[in-house]
C-alpha cells in the first residue's frame, strides 16, 4: 500500500492560515490525501482560527506537551503530537521565521523519509531558492530536500526580471535597480506599526537589500550572475507594497513589446488603479483568504522605455503573502507529482487576476 500524500503546514500566521485554507479547499484536485497544522502555542485570541481551519478539514497538530492544552482550549483533540506528522508527512511547509533553526533540531531527522521541507523569505540559507514560473527547471526530484520560497518582494523583482529582460535573451539585462517601498505590518499585527516613513540601510554592499541578493541567487540557479541593487523603506501603511523598478537592457524595445509580454504572463496582473488601498481592497473582495495571488500588479499607464528603447521604469504593487503563498504550494505538489504538478496547481486558475 502506497504512503498517503500528507502535508504539514508549520505556523499559522500571514503565510501559514492562507496556505493551510487554500491547501483544505483544494486538496482533492491537488492531490492531497490530509491537511495537517502545527500550531505551538494555545492562545485564547486564536480559538476561532484554530475552529476554522479543523472546519475546513485540516488537522490540528501540536508538541505532546500541549496536548492537552488545546483541549482544554476547547477546540478538540489535536490529531497527533509534532513527531508523528513529521514522520507521517510527504511535505512540510515551514511558515515561521525559525526555519533554519527547526531544520537543525528537527527537520534533518527526518529528511530521508521526507519528500520536501519548504521554509519562507526570511531564511537565507534553508535550501534551493525557488519562484513558480521562475526557476521551475532548476529543481532536481529527489535530489533537492529543501527549498526556500523567495519573499514576496523577491517574488515580484524576479517576475520583472524574467518577463521584461530576460525573455529577450539571458544575457539582455545590463543591471536592475529596484526601489521596494514596504508596508509597515500586516493588518493582521498588532505591532510594528511605524509613526512615519523609515529609510533602510543598504547592508549588503554588492546588492544594497536581501531582495535583489535573494532575486541573484534565485536566478543563479539558471547559472545567471545579474547585475541587481535594491534599497527599501517602510511607509505608516498597511496595505502593499510598491516597488519602482529600472532595468537597462541590452536589446532596444518598446513599450508596446513590454505590455505585449506583461499581457501574455498570467503571473502578472495589470490594473489602472493607481493606489494601494485599491488594490489592496481588490484583493479583499475577490481574492482568495483576501490574496492575490499573482506575482505582481502592475499600473502599466506608469510604464516608460527611455533612452532609445534600452531603458524601461515603472511602478508595481507586490502582493504580499499571496505570490509566497502560490510557491509554496507549487512546490508542495512538485514534490508529491512532478510529471503533471503545474497542471494541478492551474486549478486554482480562477485566483490569478489578468486584470485588478
Amino acid at each position: 500500500m502506497s504512503r498517503q500524500k500528507k502535508v504539514l503546514v508549520v505556523g499559522t500566521g500571514t503565510i501559514g492560515e492562507p496556505l493551510i485554507g487554500l491547501l483544505s479547499t483544494y486538496r482533492e484536485e491537488l492531490g492531497i490525501d490530509e491537511v495537517l497544522f502545527h500550531k505551538r502555542t494555545p492562545l485564547l485570541t486564536d480559538r476561532s482560527k484554530v475552529r476554522d481551519l479543523m472546519r475546513r478539514g485540516a488537522h490540528l497538530v501540536t508538541d505532546e506537551d500541549r496536548m492537552t492544552a488545546f483541549e482544554d482550549l476547547n477546540v478538540g483533540s489535536p490529531s497527533m503530537t509534532t513527531e508523528q506528522a513529521l514522520e507521517e508527512s510527504s511535505v512540510v511547509i515551514d511558515c515561521t521565521p525559525a526555519g533554519n533553526q527547526m531544520k537543525e533540531a528537527l527537520y534533518n531527522e527526518f529528511a530521508p523519509n521526507t519528500d520536501l521541507f519548504v521554509a519562507q523569505g526570511s531564511e537565507f540559507g534553508f535550501g534551493k531558492m525557488y519562484a513558480r514560473g521562475i526557476n521551475d527547471e532548476a529543481l532536481i526530484h529527489g535530489e533537492d530536500k529543501f527549498i526556500q520560497v523567495v519573499s514576496c518582494n523577491t517574488h515580484n523583482i524576479s517576475v520583472l526580471i524574467d518577463t521584461l529582460a530576460l525573455g529577450e535573451g539571458k544575457d539582455n539585462l545590463r543591471n536592475g535597480r529596484f526601489v521596494c517601498v514596504r508596508r509597515s505590518n500586516d493588518l493582521s499585527q498588532d505591532s510594528g506599526f511605524l509613526p512615519s516613513p523609515e529609510v533602510g540601510k543598504h547592508k549588503d554592499e554588492t546588492f544594497g537589500t536581501h531582495h535583489a541578493r535573494d532575486a541573484y541567487h534565485l536566478f543563479r540557479t539558471l547559472g545567471l550572475e545579474l547585475n541587481l541593487f535594491s534599497s527599501a523603506l517602510k511607509l505608516n501603511t498597511q496595505y502593499m507594497h510598491v516597488i519602482q523598478f529600472y532595468l537597462q537592457l541590452e536589446k532596444a524595445t518598446t513599450l508596446d513589446a513590454i505590455l505585449e509580454r506583461i499581457h501574455s504572463n498570467d503571473r502578472i496582473a495589470v490594473t489602472h488603479k493607481h493606489t494601494a488601498n485599491s488594490v489592496f481592497s481588490f484583493g479583499r473582495d475577490h481574492g482568495f483568504y483576501g490574496r492575490i495571488l499573482n506575482q505582481t500588479v502592475i499600473p502599466t499607464d506608469t510604464l516608460a522605455v527611455l533612452n532609445g528603447g534600452h531603458d524601461v521604469v515603472g511602478y508595481c504593487f507586490t502582493p504580499q503573502d499571496g505570490n509566497s503563498i502560490l510557491s509554496s504550494l507549487a512546490a508542495t505538489v512538485w514534490a508529491m507529482y512532478p510529471e503533471d504538478y503545474d497542471q494541478r496547481v492551474q486549478s486554482l486558475k480562477d485566483w490569478f487576476f489578468e486584470e485588478v
